[in-house]
C-alpha cells in the first residue's frame, strides 16, 4: 500500500544543494544557507564540542565498553550514503544498524538515555555539517534499510534526498520524531519534509533552530 499525502502547491522550486528560492536569484539562498551552516558549526565546535567531546568520551567509556562515537551509514543528498556521527548511547550491539530505538530499550545505557532525551547524542553531527554531508536544518537522514523500505511504500519519500539532510528539521520540531511503528507515521514526516523543501527560507531555518533549542531544554516525549 502506498501512502500519498498531497501537499499544497508552491511556486518556489528546490535546488539540489540545500537552498530554495524563486528562479530569479539562484545563488543567494544557497550561499546564505551554507555560510550559516559553516559559521554555526564552527561556533559550536569551538565553544562547546572542544571540551564536551573529551568529557563525554570519558563518561560514555566509563559506563560501558566500546567507542565514544557511534557512526552509522545513512542516506544523504542525491541518495549518497555517508557516515552520520553520534555519541554512543547504547551498549555495543548487532542490531544498531537496522533496529530503531524504542521506549524502554534495554540497549540504551543510563547516560545514553539522558543524551537522547536532551539531544546531546546528536551534537557530533556538527562535524558532518563542516564536512558538507549535513546541514543545520533539513530532512533528517535515515538508515539505509529504512530508505530502501519506505521508498517503496511512501509517496515522495525520495524527494527528501534532493537536498542535504539536517541535524534538525521542521518535522522534528513539529513532534514527528522517535520510533516510527507505522508507515503512516513516516508518511506524515515526509509530507512535512517536502513542504519544507518547497517553502524554504532563511527565516524558517532560524525559527526551526530556535524551536529545537527550546525543545532540547524542555525535553520531548518521543525522545528516547
Amino acid at each position: 500500500m502506498e501512502y500519498n499525502l498531497t501537499l499544497p502547491g508552491t511556486e518556489r522550486q528546490a535546488n539540489t544543494s540545500g537552498g530554495y528560492q524563486d528562479s530569479a536569484n539562484d545563488l543567494r539562498p544557497l550561499s546564505a544557507k551554507r555560510l550559516f551552516d559553516i559559521a554555526f558549526a564552527l561556533l559550536v565546535l569551538v565553544l562547546l564540542l572542544s571540551w564536551l567531546i573529551p568529557l563525554m568520551a570519558l563518561i560514555i567509556k566509563s559506563e560501558s565498553k566500546g567507542p565514544a562515537f557511534f557512526k552509522q551509514l545513512r542516506t544523504g543528498k542525491d541518495n549518497q550514503p555517508f557516515y552520520c556521527f553520534k555519541f554512543r548511547s547504547m551498549y555495543v550491539n548487532d542490531e544498531a544498524n537496522h533496529k530503531q530505538a524504542s521506549k524502554g530499550d534495554a540497549r540504551i545505557t543510563r547516560v545514553g538515555a539522558f543524551m537522547r532525551k536532551t539531544n546531546i547524542d546528536e551534537l557530533p553531527q556538527f562535524l558532518n555539517v563542516l564536512l558538507g554531508e549535513m546541514s543545520i536544518v533539513g530532512p533528517r537522514p535515515h538508515m539505509l534499510k529504512h530508505t530502501e523500505e519506505y521508498s517503496q511504500v511512501v509517496h515522495g519519500f525520495m524527494e527528501r534526498h534532493t537536498v542535504t539532510p539536517g541535524i534538525t528539521g521542521l518535522a522534528q520540531v513539529r513532534g514527528f520524531r522517535g520510533e516510527t511503528k507505522e508507515t503512516i507515521a513516516m508518511a506524515k514526516r515526509v509530507k512535512i519534509d517536502v513542504w519544507y523543501i518547497k517553502n524554504w527560507s532563511f527565516l524558517l531555518d532560524l525559527k526551526i533552530v530556535v524551536m529545537t533549542v527550546v525543545q532540547a531544554v524542555k525535553g520531548h516525549d518521543n525522545a528516547f
